[in-house]
């Protein structure tokens, strides 16, 4: 999923293939069976090119954390107690990050005229803003990829 998170576009296995093999020595159907199983749990979506499918994400990797992070708050008895606990573990950065996107999603006319930071500026131009992101990794098993 990282390849086709980065490349942002339909990938194939070949490429995908290509771009592991400068790391390590992988099969053609080892990456085949990977994108195949992420295109059956709802990850990826493929479209046919000659004898070849192409893959593209579903979901973005920010949409698939924030599913992760909420599949994980839902399921604490303490929900309030959680969260304190993981701001609690938040870098200062960290905790800006999390300041600004309060602020993003409150939207213009709570905010207080203060000057964004860049993390905030990449959140807003990353997610576009209607309802929560859809993303079928938030009900399916995770499996770490």
């Amino acid at each position: 999923m990282s390849r086709v998170w980065k490349w942002n576009r339909p990938v194939t296995v070949r490429e995908v293939l290509e771009d592991l093999q400068k790391e390590r020595s992988i099969a053609y159907t080892t990456v085949m069976t990977v994108l195949d199983n992420l295109h059956q749990k709802g990850w990826v979506r493929r479209e046919a090119e000659g004898r070849a499918y192409r893959y593209e994400a579903v979901s973005t990797r920010a949409a698939y954390a924030a599913a992760l992070m909420n599949d994980a708050w839902s399921q604490s008895d303490n929900p309030a107690a959680a969260l304190v606990a993981f701001f609690g573990m938040m870098s200062e950065e960290q905790r800006r990050s999390l300041s600004d996107a309060v602020r993003i999603v409150q939207g213009p006319e709570t905010q207080e005229p203060t000057e964004p930071s860049e993390s905030a500026e990449r959140a807003e131009r990353a997610e576009p803003r209607e309802g929560p992101p859809e993303n079928p990794a938030s009900t399916r098993d995770h499996g770490g990829r």
